[in-house]
């Protein structure tokens, strides 16, 4: 019993949780969406102005669920190219977390 309980107690310390591997969607963001979108998600860039990109803190986005921003981001919409082949699902997961902090800034 005792063995099971340090073997138990030694894996816990190893296994990383789910928190570990969510990545941070912050720095993707600034890498993937900035340029266009801005920092601030508003997308007063010159290349989102003249895109004419959303405002991802605007209540018409915010109100997309998960799911429908998860598909825009991996598939793209109007001018926005889809990034499912550059990003993996944890990633993109991560951009929905990450938009929904921006409006809430």
């Amino acid at each position: 019993m005792r063995t099971w309980l340090t073997l138990t107690a030694a894996l816990s310390l190893t296994v990383p949780t789910f928190a570990d591997a969510t990545p941070d969607g912050a720095p993707i963001y600034k890498k993937s969406c900035a340029m266009c979108h801005g920092p601030d998600g508003k997308g007063r860039t010159a290349v989102g102005k003249s895109m004419k990109v959303r405002d991802l803190t605007s209540p018409e986005v915010q109100k997309l669920s998960d799911a429908q921003l998860h598909t825009v981001i991996a598939d793209g919409k109007g001018k926005m190219p889809g990034y499912k082949s550059s990003l993996s699902d944890a990633q993109i997961k991560a951009l929905v977390v990450t938009i929904r902090d921006l409006a809430r800034k």
